[in-house]
């Protein structure tokens, strides 16, 4: 049998995860313009990967992609890189 000091704490413990719930913001509750501009990057990916998109500017392509083409190229260092130092990377490896 718990205690009231154990209660107490359980409720409070509760309240507390509900409070988190409501204040978490999900997908559903973003703005419209973001919600609507994230489908958009999930389209724009979703063609790269049917590669519908090929010879596209590198500052389209997804950090992971550039990382593949800095491998097939083979430059030291890029998995220490962000994106725009792949895309220079690259551009300098020619």
């Amino acid at each position: 049998m718990a205690t009231q000091r154990q209660r107490t704490a359980g409720k409070r413990n509760i309240r507390k995860a509900q409070q988190a719930a409501r204040k978490k913001r999900t997908i559903a509750h973003l703005p419209k313009a973001t919600r609507r501009d994230l489908g958009r990057q999930a389209s724009k990916a979703r063609k790269r990967r049917r590669g519908q998109l090929s010879g596209r500017n590198l500052q389209d392509r997804t950090r992971q992609e550039l990382y593949d083409e800095a491998r097939r190229r083979g430059i030291a260092g890029r998995s220490k890189m962000g994106k725009w130092d792949l895309i220079d990377a690259i551009r300098k490896a020619g």
